[in-house]
């Protein structure tokens, strides 16, 4: 068995790879876009049908590919977007409502000091219209069909690997990873299962969620072509970057540039409670020992990016960003807060909006481009600074990938705005190789130990210490401008 499949189902688009096993690398790829709707402000969804039949598509291309070398599918996904669905019928009972939606901002915001306070002690999270848990109630309490499905017995929730996992399997497995379950605001991640409190808090019941498993488990089999293959290994789309870029040592990082920004530090065994609004969180559970990770996110990194080129029409391709930023020596003194729909870490802030500040008349699209740009780097800049005071451990660099990481201005003033070295892989689909990687350890075609050989070296941006002065100033002129923007 040569090949495995990586199936990653992401917020925009489902795409699979299949990795050669004797190469350690991705030798063929298949990817589909799938949409999202947005029905009111701050509303995010997506159609669960649509994920599901463009993920087998991309499943068979791959699989085609493979042939009777295949050896397994390792899957991982975009977090905290809810589906509910019959469990008889395999129907979606609503859109699946996205992890960027903020229907539920009021709800989260109107829990009460005690249910805040537990949610932060058994979870890691804060209370957020981010995470699951709130999709979920607002379901049950405004979608009849959830409701008629729960009377009967029928009804199914779960995040998108659960329900692509149950697809895929025809029923017989009803499955997540603890990654998954630790962004629902429901998983007790230092017991490892279901919260009971939680769950009575928000009238969930406990058997419309998924059985809960490691991440480097067995998920199930699911025919592709005329074999059936097993699923094996699974991870939500950020813990399994931390996978593909071997962040295996306390202190190590990565950072995810998609349509937001993803930074997570791994701290070991130990599960460090942040006192700067940052998320304790499963970084990988393989081997029977749980691992911990400090989570920092940005709602909006690259979604800037595709605002400039499709909202603004400022650029045609998100390449062209590069070429503008480069072409003037600073913003001079424009300053933008990527706050579309609110704030995330460490300022959890959802009534936020998006800021462009210090535009004169000698303002051109450059400087505005650079200002976009620079915003990313201010943002991980807050993370790292929270990450580093909460745990007492020093952040001795970060690896990078994601779209905007092949955006070389992006990632060399991102060096010099953190002060230490950004490495960027040959290969930046870190989050698929983290699913790979996963898969072979579960059905045991590698170890451990071998894992780092997975990832080939590509480019690493060292700070340039003649610049830590002029970032220093404009990362000041940076938390001015999210102060306005909170005011707003």
């Amino acid at each position: 068995m040569k090949y495995l499949i990586a199936l990653d189902a992401g917020t925009t688009s489902v795409r699979a790879f299949v990795y050669d096993l004797s190469e350690k690398k991705f030798v063929f790829r298949a990817q589909q876009e799938v949409g999202q709707s947005f029905p009111h402000p701050g509303w995010v969804e997506q159609d669960a049908n649509e994920i599901y039949f463009k993920a087998a598509y991309v499943l068979n291309a791959c699989a085609r590919f493979a042939g009777d070398e295949l050896a397994g599918v390792g899957v991982t996904n975009q977090r905290e977007t809810v589906v509910l669905w019959d469990g008889v019928s395999g129907d979606p009972v609503c859109p699946a409502i996205g992890w960027q939606c903020r229907r539920t901002a009021a709800w989260c915001e109107a829990l009460d000091e005690d249910t805040k306070e537990l949610i932060h002690t058994r979870t890691g999270l804060v209370p957020d219209a981010y995470f699951s848990a709130s999709k979920i109630r607002w379901a049950l309490d405004h979608v009849p069909a959830a409701q008629a499905a729960l009377r009967a017995g029928r009804l199914r929730a779960g995040t998108v690997d659960s329900y692509l996992i149950w697809k895929f399997t025809q029923g017989k497995s009803f499955v997540t990873d603890v990654t998954n379950a630790s962004r629902t605001m429901l998983f007790n991640i230092r017991d490892l299962s279901w919260d009971a409190a939680l769950l009575d808090r928000f009238s969930i019941p406990a058997d419309i969620l998924p059985e809960v498993r490691a991440s480097d488990a067995r998920m199930g089999e699911m025919m592709l072509g005329r074999r059936t293959v097993p699923l094996a290994g699974l991870a939500g789309d950020q813990q399994a970057a931390l996978v593909g870029q071997t962040c295996f040592a306390s202190g190590t990082g990565k950072i995810t540039y998609g349509t937001g920004l993803f930074l997570l530090f791994n701290t070991g065994e130990r599960c460090v409670s942040s006192a700067s609004g940052l998320l304790s969180t499963i970084g990988y559970s393989v081997g029977g020992k749980t691992v911990y990770a400090l989570e920092g996110s940005m709602f909006h990194a690259g979604s800037g990016v595709q605002w400039l080129r499709d909202g603004l029409g400022m650029i045609s391709t998100a390449a062209e960003s590069e070429l503008l930023a480069t072409s003037v020596p600073s913003t001079d003194g424009v300053y933008f807060v990527p706050a579309f729909t609110g704030l995330g870490a460490p300022y959890w802030a959802p009534g936020a909006r998006a800021l462009l500040t210090g535009v004169t008349r000698g303002t051109t699209k450059a400087h505005i481009v650079r200002a976009v740009l620079e915003s990313i780097a201010y943002g991980a800049r807050d993370l790292t600074d929270c990450m580093q005071r909460d745990s007492g451990l020093t952040l001795s660099g970060v690896r990078c990938d994601g779209g905007a990481s092949a955006n070389d201005f992006l990632m060399q003033f991102q060096a010099d705005v953190l002060g230490v070295a950004v490495d960027r892989p040959a290969e930046r689909e870190s989050t698929a190789l983290g699913a790979a990687m996963l898969c072979a350890l579960s059905l045991g075609l590698t170890e451990e130990g071998q894992l780092p050989a997975f990832r080939a070296a590509g480019q690493v941006f060292s700070p340039d210490p003649a610049r830590r002065e002029m970032c220093e100033r404009g990362y000041a002129g940076y938390r001015d401008a999210v102060r306005r923007a909170l005011l707003q």
